[in-house]
């Protein structure tokens, strides 16, 4: 006899993960990025490690900074992704 079928996968929710990352041009105007621009994080660590992984790829997109947000409220930034 075969299992019964999974429950259905549901996208979190915001208030699920809250944390994410503004993506800004040199002017400090926001940057859409492909694949990049709509990460949201259940922890602050888990952004601030994301974005630690992935911001030179940001930059060869044209990211010049990222602001960490916690849903609305501004946490830091702009914080420079030059090295």
């Amino acid at each position: 006899m075969l299992p019964g079928q999974p429950p259905t996968f549901r996208q979190p929710s915001v208030s699920e993960r809250p944390w994410w990352w503004r993506l800004e041009d040199a002017a400090g105007e926001p940057v859409e990025v492909a694949g990049h621009s709509d990460q949201r994080f259940a922890t602050q660590g888990d952004a601030e490690s994301w974005v630690g992984e992935i911001w030179a790829e940001l930059a060869e997109h044209g990211v010049a900074a990222v602001t960490l947000f916690d849903h609305d409220r501004q946490v830091y930034g702009p914080m420079s992704l030059s090295a």
